[in-house]
């Protein structure tokens, strides 16, 4: 199998139809020898019902299947995914995204033309329920919404700029070498990253490839400023985690704690006299300041969980 397509999902039974009908679309993948995965991380709604109902009417020669994955959270439901997939290559879809018509034929031609990719992602376009805010701009990266470069790009992964899951896709093979086999409880927003830092730490790169583009269904309660000044600030306190990743040696360590606080404290001054009560009142840079709080306590955290 060329290419496997996996989708975790968590009471997604409203929007996996529309996750599947796009696949069932998919363009110039006529010699690619493909499939279509579900794993269900416990859901508690008509998820499974759904993808019953799916596989009766699939109308089309690309395998779809099910699997139930009991212990929760996402880590799980990934490697679940890559024990059941086929495919050389593992393109993971969220059961909010949709992927454009080309994105099995893009995702795999990609892997295939650079043979040292480890991990890869695309374009993640924002298809919003209702107009966003005026504000929302500076925003929206918290939604994993973004367009990193125009051209394909290597990531810089020393600076943690690297793809999130959604629409991310990964070499089994690399996964299988880099990824520990033992899922460990590691905090929340650390998930993504983590996938593609321990590839590079076996020297796979990390790339972004434009041609990929997904699109993230974002509902109107996703938008509000409570949630995305939430989600910023747990994102902000994973840093820590994530950092001591990239680092080499235990005597690296104090260093790097020294760095990260002082480096937090510095921005959350500069944030508060370039924006003053922007701060609160303005949602982009609200979260941005959410942000930095969660960096400059994330060593902290990190030590006492």
């Amino acid at each position: 199998m060329d290419f496997t397509v996996a989708i975790p999902t968590y009471n997604g039974a409203s929007t996996l139809p529309l996750v599947l009908e796009r696949l069932q679309r998919q363009i110039n993948t006529e010699k690619i020898n493909w499939e279509v995965i579900v794993i269900d991380n416990n859901s508690n709604d008509n998820t499974s019902q759904v993808i019953e109902q799916f596989m009766a009417d699939w109308n089309t020669t690309i395998p779809l299947k099910y699997f139930f994955e009991q212990t929760q959270g996402m880590a799980y439901a990934r490697w679940r995914a890559i024990k059941e997939a086929k495919g050389k290559f593992v393109g993971f879809l969220d059961d909010d995204n949709l992927a454009a018509h080309d994105w099995v034929y893009q995702s795999y031609l990609f892997g295939i033309e650079n043979p040292k990719l480890g991990a890869y992602g695309g374009e993640i376009v924002g298809k919003f329920e209702v107009e966003p805010p005026e504000d929302f701009d500076r925003a929206k990266t918290f939604l994993a919404i973004r367009k990193y470069a125009s051209i394909a790009t290597i990531f810089e992964v020393d600076k943690l700029r690297l793809p999130p899951g959604a629409g991310l896709v990964v070499r089994k093979k690399a996964w299988l070498q880099s990824v520990p086999s033992v899922v460990t409880q590691t905090q929340r927003g650390c998930e993504d990253y983590e996938i593609s830092l321990y590839m590079h730490n076996h020297n796979w790169e990390i790339w972004y490839n434009p041609a990929m583009q997904i699109q993230h269904l974002i509902p109107a309660w996703r938008m509000q400023k409570n949630y995305l000044v939430n989600i910023a600030r747990i994102y902000g306190m994973s840093t820590y985690q994530l950092r001591l990743m990239t680092v080499k040696a235990d005597w690296q360590k104090p260093f790097l704690t020294i760095k990260i606080f002082l480096g937090a404290l510095k921005r959350i001054i500069f944030h508060l006299l370039k924006y003053r009560s922007k701060v609160n009142s303005n949602l982009g840079i609200a979260c941005e300041m959410s942000l930095y709080l969660g960096q400059i306590i994330s060593p902290f955290y990190y030590l006492k969980r």
